[in-house]
């Protein structure tokens, strides 16, 4: 249980006990990684420190990743706490809800679509530019992709266009950070029930289909992410960069139902 002993991990993007970053952080903790946690704001920090008590988080910083003066800040904050870490969490997307429904090219349009693209993906290369120096050798960072990124997925819209940048944004990362031994890869989670992903129309539609016609007919876990993550962040996974990891039960290979 000592995979990630001495390691020091920073996640961002937990909203509540059913998020995908809140699994990653407690999976990182029960594997012995040490853990600074961002949220958005002061509003939701308040509401989830009571679910973080038991990670006992070094801190809670608030970051709002679309304005680069908290970026900056977030930083300046970490290093009071940590002179270098070991990894970066990137557990980020948002989308105007609007965006989430009906024909793709009835609701698109450019400030939602640039807006989507900021937080989803460049936020991602803004954290790790930001926390390029503070980063040990052999550090990690990972992010989170879904399949809407190479297929059509009614309703996902806009954030399978954002998913996608996001997953050439981890190429490019990997190949500029690799010179200094730093790994960077994504993984891509099957459907799982976020206060999020019912924000998608027929989001439980989409979700009975996924459990019907994935290899292995369950569903997938934050917990099943948690775990991916932590061997990511771990020095087994040495050698692996660049790469897109689906975590889905086979969903993703299949090129019919079943």
């Amino acid at each position: 249980m000592n995979l990630l002993l001495n390691k020091k991990i920073l996640v961002t993007g937990v909203s509540s006990k059913y998020s995908i970053a809140y699994g990653i952080a407690k999976t990182l903790r029960k594997f012995g990684a040490s853990l600074i946690i961002t949220c958005q704001n002061e509003k939701l920090k308040l509401r989830i420190e009571k679910i973080l008590i038991s990670l006992d988080p070094i801190d809670i910083i608030t970051c709002d990743v679309s304005q680069d003066s908290e970026i900056d800040l977030l930083f300046v904050k970490i290093s009071k706490i940590w002179s270098k870490f070991d990894g970066l969490i990137h557990s980020i997307a948002y989308v105007n809800n609007k965006q989430l429904s009906d024909d793709y090219i009835k609701v698109i349009n450019r400030h939602d679509f640039i807006k989507a693209h900021e937080i989803s993906s460049y936020s991602f290369a803004a954290l790790s530019k930001a926390s390029f120096n503070m980063l040990n050798t052999n550090s990690s960072l990972v992010t989170i992709t879904y399949l809407g990124s190479k297929k059509v997925v009614p309703n996902y819209n806009i954030m399978g266009i954002a998913k996608a940048s996001l997953e050439a944004n981890v190429r490019y990362i990997a190949y500029s950070m690799g010179k200094n031994n730093i790994k960077v890869n994504a993984i891509s989670s099957g459907p799982i029930k976020t206060i999020s992903s019912y924000k998608i129309k027929d989001f439980k539609n989409m979700f009975s289909y996924y459990i019907n016609h994935n290899c292995i007919k369950k569903e997938i876990t934050i917990d099943n992410i948690g775990n991916v993550a932590v061997f990511l962040c771990s020095e087994l996974s040495n050698g692996i960069t660049g790469e897109v990891i689906n975590v889905d039960n086979g969903f993703n290979i299949l090129s019919c139902p079943t």
